[in-house]
């Protein structure tokens, strides 16, 4: 049997856990969250060390990335090092893979991409996906220093995000993690900002990036477009359809009930290949991936029903 664990500092109303069985093994693939107790996580990493196969690391990002350059997350460092005997990834290996592969796929697969108006809310955590709709021909909004900083200055390159990054990075990684995205019961909490950068939502076809960002900027009714994002649950998707959202999309396959986030996928292959995750090749993760016949999640929205 091999065993997977996200120790996330998010919420923990989000926990799930699924048992599959994969070329005659049992697999069991759980997300654990801390309620955004940062001491909690690494204890809890600490006590699993050695029993488990292979960590994910929810909630936090080791690294923001812009370009070729990797900001390392002061927090997050405190969790990985706490894992001293079995490996832990945060994801960044598929979101540099599999993510950025997720624009072809939907322009293969649900419409052509050239010249749509994909709005990211934020690049430097979903920095594969950002190339990989411009690869695909699509006009980009940035939205990094509206959703982190508050200031409604939208960015329109990659590399104008990267001379900024370049900047910032270094000083925000430097700050509280839950100063820069909400943790833990924030992520319950009903407060939005819907209604402050409505016209970004509204001249966009694709609106993509972290969910919990969706959820706290996303205007009443986004008219039928598509959400590209990851880890939601069924009630997720239920308040997108409240929204009048299109299609959602995420890169990661439903399991029993929702997408689990790219730290929990990256964990299953590491724990599959059994291999030091920086042993692993991009290509080894994608092998892995067809192997268990994972493919993104599409979902109509109109076509869901209410629970």
């Amino acid at each position: 049997m091999k065993h997977v664990v996200s120790v996330s500092i998010g919420s923990s109303k989000r926990d799930h856990r699924v048992e599959f069985d994969f070329k005659g093994e049992k697999i069991v693939v759980e997300r654990i969250g801390t309620d955004g107790d940062m001491q909690k996580a690494i204890e809890m990493v600490k006590k699993l060390d050695g029993k488990v196969d292979a960590f994910g690391m929810g909630g936090i990002d080791l690294y923001l990335r812009a370009g070729n350059k990797k900001y390392v997350i002061r927090d997050a460092m405190q969790i990985k090092n706490a894992a001293q005997i079995t490996p832990m990834v945060d994801g960044s290996g598929l979101k540099s893979t599999l993510e950025r592969k997720l624009p072809s796929y939907i322009n293969d697969n649900i419409m052509p991409l050239k010249g749509k108006r994909a709005f990211i809310l934020t690049a430097v955590d979903r920095y594969g996906m950002a190339e990989g709709f411009f690869e695909e021909g699509c006009n980009l909004i940035l939205g990094d220093i509206m959703i982190a900083l508050g200031f409604n200055i939208p960015i329109y390159t990659l590399k104008k995000l990267e001379r900024i990054a370049s900047i910032v990075a270094p000083l925000a990684c430097k700050l509280p993690f839950n100063m820069l995205y909400p943790t833990g019961k924030a992520q319950n909490k009903g407060e939005n900002f819907a209604g402050k950068y409505d016209r970004y939502f509204d001249i966009s076809d694709i609106i993509a990036g972290d969910f919990h960002y969706i959820r706290r900027f996303l205007p009443m009714d986004v008219k039928g477009k598509i959400i590209v994002t990851n880890t939601v649950t069924k009630e997720d998707a239920e308040w997108l359809k409240e929204r009048n959202a299109g299609i959602l999309i995420t890169s990661t396959p439903n399991l029993s009930g929702r997408s689990f986030g790219t730290n929990v996928i990256e964990a299953l292959a590491v724990a599959i290949l059994k291999k030091d995750p920086e042993d692993i090749e991009p290509e080894e993760y994608m092998t892995v991936l067809k192997d268990l016949d994972f493919k993104p999640h599409i979902v109509y929205l109109k076509d869901i029903k209410a629970s």
